[in-house]
């Protein structure tokens, strides 16, 4: 091995040199499998391969390349721009002389913005390039659609356990360091399916052991210290964030408590901040309990402010004590599902004048114009309610928003308005005609 190869991370030295020895993805290449019977025949096409990291996005497309003696150009989005792909373009052109075809793989792809994906796009269509994106986020959001569709996206999947354990225990004998069977499956666990992450950790168990001693053995204590403090896979603000949260917002929806409690922890254990999710926990008490219990929201707000005073871990707490709670409410999305149809038909009508009788009258001037005249002032009415009374511009008199659910509070409060309702359709003196 070569002195810069040896300086190179543990993960870089570890890579695969052969298809064969690439560990995981067998939904995608095993035998059968049409991305392999492509490559096995060398029949090459643009791809987008998306996952999270240390699944071996990287590492495939290099194989992919080795396997159809294509020349291989790698650039990241993260420090590239147009001049680079520009250069990488000429450099593929050149090979074009040598009959060779090349893939331009560009790592991080969802980080260049529109101008920078179309750059190259003509020469991803005129087979210059073959193109090879890598990326954590969703394709559909990230990747123009005249890239996308010319392009066969690849989803890959977080290793598991079991490659991980491979993976670590063929760098650790190779680095020549023993560890015992549960210890390399604990740092698999710890992994959660990222193999580099995986191969970090070993690496920063084996420079303590050097600096220790000159035992070869991995003991429980090191890999304890190394893994102390270091959270899970979680991208704030990518896909997995946003999935973790979508877990955690239907399992209140779907009144699991536990399922709720568990991505709670799940975020929190992850580096997620915590005030994030005080706020979307208020959300969810407006949004799927509502009336139902207007207590949840309440208890939302005070479990937000217990975090903002105290912090960790009485906040967390606070926190969890909601989130079971919202979870165990009745549940009703009916003033949710009430606001959006107003908004929806203020967006789509004309702006109705205030109708006279609500109009504000503060002036003799405005009295004298009709401001006001008519309102009648509930609590003097019977019940202090003014039966036949309309609130509504007269062309959307007769519209119903909020329809509320037969649960929880809601049900008193939907026996309430349909006495209302039957007070107005009995009287005698109505608004509108």
């Amino acid at each position: 091995m070569t002195e810069t190869a040896s300086k190179a991370p543990l993960a870089a030295r570890m890579r695969p040199q052969t298809l064969d020895h690439y560990l995981g993805q067998d939904h995608l290449l095993a035998p059968d499998k049409p991305l392999r019977r492509a490559l096995d025949s060398g029949q090459l096409h643009s791809m987008i391969f998306w996952g999270p990291p240390g699944v071996g996005k990287t590492t495939l497309a290099q194989l992919i390349a080795q396997l159809c003696d294509a020349h291989f150009i790698s650039i990241s989005a993260v420090l590239a721009g147009v001049k680079d792909i520009r250069a990488a373009v000429d450099d593929a052109k050149q090979q074009q002389f040598f009959q060779r075809r090349t893939i331009l793989f560009i790592d991080e792809v969802h980080r260049f913005n529109k101008s920078q994906q179309d750059a190259f796009l003509p020469f991803v269509e005129d087979g210059t390039i073959i193109f090879v994106g890598a990326t954590t986020e969703n394709p559909s959001f990230e990747i123009n659609n005249a890239l996308l569709s010319r392009a066969r996206v690849y989803q890959l999947n977080p290793l598991s356990d079991a490659a991980i354990v491979d993976i670590v225990t063929h760098a650790a004998g190779c680095e020549g360091w023993q560890l015992a069977p549960d210890q390399i499956e604990r740092i698999a666990r710890h992994a959660d399916g990222d193999g580099r992450r995986a191969l970090n950790v070993l690496e920063i168990a084996g420079d303590m052991l050097g600096r220790n001693s000159n035992s070869t053995e991995l003991t429980a204590g090191i890999i304890d210290q190394v893994l102390s403090g270091q959270p899970r896979r979680f991208d704030k603000g990518g896909d997995l964030f946003y999935e973790q949260i979508s877990a955690l917002h239907k399992s209140v929806r779907g009144s699991s408590v536990d399922g709720a409690l568990y991505w709670f922890a799940r975020m929190l254990d992850g580096g997620c901040e915590p005030l994030y999710v005080a706020r979307r926990l208020v959300r969810m008490a407006s949004e799927d309990i509502g009336n139902a219990d207007p207590r949840a929201l309440r208890l939302c707000l005070d479990a937000w402010e217990t975090q903002e005073r105290l912090g960790s871990p009485e906040g967390e707490l606070a926190m969890a004590q909601a989130v079971c709670y919202l979870a165990a409410a009745p549940k009703s999305n009916a003033v949710y599902t009430a606001y959006n149809a107003v908004r929806k038909e203020i967006a789509a009508s004309p702006s109705y004048d205030v109708p006279m009788h609500l109009r504000n009258a503060p002036t003799g001037m405005m009295k004298e114009q009709g401001f006001g005249g008519g309102y009648r002032y509930a609590h003097d009415e019977p019940d202090a309610y003014a039966a036949g009374e309309n609130y509504l511009p007269e062309e959307i008199k007769d519209r119903v928003y909020y329809q509320p659910v037969n649960r929880g509070l809601e049900k008193k409060i939907g026996e309430k308005l349909r006495y209302l309702q039957e007070l107005d359709d009995s009287a005698r003196d109505k608004r509108y005609r």
